[in-house]
């Protein structure tokens, strides 16, 4: 007993001998006025735009208009209990969040905070929520596919690492659904998602965590819940905080995806601050610089390049880092890999070294709510003119039981075949032909019977196809039977099968290959294409099934 008295009253005097106190100068100001969230506070003379103000009562806010004689502060908290003549403090330190591997599998608010009861988080360090997004010359094209496990959007609507692809449709048509299945399927693909909730009801959010749990991807994931009932400061901060945490991962040359749910809500957030806080309204009462909301955020989304040093022969691998010269070695660089060869060709003494951190990618699915399908409203049309391409789901498809209910013909990836597997590429070739030949003659359909053979099988095949395409939620497919089950569908193999039949054949045919040509499967995945090899071993299966 009195060994462990001992210990402790040493631990507390090395505490105090190591205990340095600081110094500090910061401004003071006073609360003039306050309400619905604003405080305007004079005094903060050497305040900073985005930095974190401290209120005497602990409530903390952030600097968003910065004016002549006084400075409007958003109140990150319980605003109510703010009051003129309130004392008002700097932090000297920009709005940030707490970023880190230690977040992975929580629930947080919108200043990193913990809200799923599971106690405190240890983070590695805290990143500003706002950055300059990365340049030209630091990304990398996008040219590795994201699957999301959905077949009609892994055929013919490919997303890549580091693409921003917008989700955009009506209230209640599935768009959330889709984000979800994405990151359920992301398990054991090591990449890390990110779920921004803005302004929904807190039983959805509850809902949203609790299935991400029943299927184990919130070991991989990260929640940020502004929600409804929270003030517009939070749900406005809440993509920029997800963004900062998704950075992190993406600089440490990791992938990561993130989803922002959604950025109507987190517009309309940025609306009433700006007129609470009295800046000139324009079209729909939005601000002027409403473009630049999204703007700023989306553009982090990026893959980044991969960066080389040359150094010394006699340099540690494990030790290149950018921006710094270990052990006193000078280096050269950080440099494309061409341009290092042909340094060394050039008589530069060394050997290539992948600088540590580099090559990382984030990921961005916005989803953006319409009114009756007006997709020329101001928000929407601003949002897709950022993204690269947008994913447009449809009331009526989705009333007809076409789920999910993407309208393949004005959906688009600008990115294209070029974040596709080559193998997914080959069989969704003619999925397109096929889809895009059925469109164009169902309008027509409908006004006669009388067709031929020949357009009357096409109607057929477009039918089976357009079933092949539906798919429950929560059941991501893997890609190598998405390749397999489209494979048969464009070549006729299912043909034959009733329409109303052709769920059943689809689960008949992956349960077949899986249980009886697994080999088949992985070697889709191992070559990344469809072989001729490949190709004879997947008829021949195909055809066995069939009989």
């Amino acid at each position: 007993m009195t060994e462990s008295i001992n210990q402790i009253a040493s631990e507390f005097q090395k505490f105090i001998d190591d205990f340095q106190p600081t110094a500090g100068v910061r401004s003071v100001g006073v609360v003039e006025e306050d309400g619905d969230g604003i405080a305007w506070v004079s005094g903060l003379s050497d305040v900073r735009a985005q930095e974190l103000v401290q209120f005497e009562n602990g409530i903390v806010g952030t600097a968003f208009n910065l004016e002549t004689d006084r400075v409007g502060v958003i109140i990150m908290g319980e605003y109510d209990q703010i009051s003129e003549g309130m004392e008002v403090r700097t932090t000297n330190r920009i709005t940030s969040v707490p970023v880190g591997e230690g977040l992975v599998g929580r629930v947080v608010n919108a200043i990193g905070q913990p809200i799923d009861g599971k106690g405190p988080i240890r983070n590695s360090g805290y990143r500003p929520i706002e950055v300059i997004a990365p340049g030209v010359i630091e990304r990398k094209d996008v040219d590795q596919p994201l699957q999301t496990g959905i077949k009609a959007i892994d055929s013919m609507i490919p997303i890549g690492r580091g693409q921003r692809e917008l989700i955009i449709g009506d209230r209640q048509t599935g768009k959330t659904a889709i984000a979800i299945d994405t990151i359920i399927n992301q398990k054991g693909k090591d990449v890390i998602c990110i779920y921004v909730a803005i302004g929904q009801k807190k039983a959805g959010i509850a809902r949203t965590v609790a299935t991400l749990e029943e299927y184990g991807a919130m070991e991989h994931t990260i929640v940020v819940s502004a929600s409804a009932e929270e003030p517009s400061a939070l749900q406005y901060i809440a993509p920029y905080a997800g963004c900062a945490m998704g950075e992190e991962f993406m600089d440490k040359g990791q992938d990561a995806l993130i989803v922002y749910d959604d950025l109507s809500k987190h517009a309309w957030s940025y609306r009433e601050l700006s007129l609470l806080l009295r800046r000139p309204p324009g079209r729909e009462a939005y601000p002027g610089d409403l473009f630049y909301l999204h703007s700023r955020l989306l553009e982090r989304a990026a893959r980044l390049a991969d960066h080389f040093v040359i150094v010394p022969p006699d340099f540690k691998d494990e030790l290149a880092e950018e921006k710094e010269a270990v052990n006193g070695q000078v280096y050269v660089g950080p440099l494309a890999y061409d341009d290092a060869k042909q340094a060394l060709e050039g008589g530069v003494k060394g050997k290539i070294v992948k600088v540590r951190g580099s090559g990382g990618s984030l990921t961005a699915l916005p989803i953006i709510e319409t009114l009756l399908g007006d997709v020329s409203a101001y928000v929407p049309t601003n949002v897709i003119s950022i993204t690269d391409g947008q994913i447009y789901l449809e009331n009526d498809l989705f009333y007809s039981g076409i789920r999910p209910a993407i309208n393949a013909g004005i959906s688009v990836s600008r990115v294209g075949g070029d974040a596709q597997l080559k193998a997914m590429k080959q069989v969704a070739g003619q999925l397109r032909l096929d889809m895009a030949a059925f469109r164009e003659l169902a309008a027509f359909a409908q006004f006669g019977s009388d067709l031929d053979k020949a357009t009357q099988a096409r109607l057929d095949r477009g039918r089976r196809l357009r079933e092949v395409l539906k798919q429950p939620q929560f059941s991501p497919m893997p890609i190598a039977n998405q390749i397999v089950v489209i494979y048969a569908a464009t070549h006729g193999y299912a043909d034959e099968i009733q329409i109303a039949d052709m769920i059943e054949w689809e689960e008949n045919l992956i349960v077949y290959l899986e249980s009886t040509q697994a080999s088949l499967l992985q070697a889709i995945v191992d070559e990344k294409q469809i072989t001729d090899e490949i190709e004879k071993r997947l008829k021949s299966a195909l055809e066995e099934f069939s009989v």
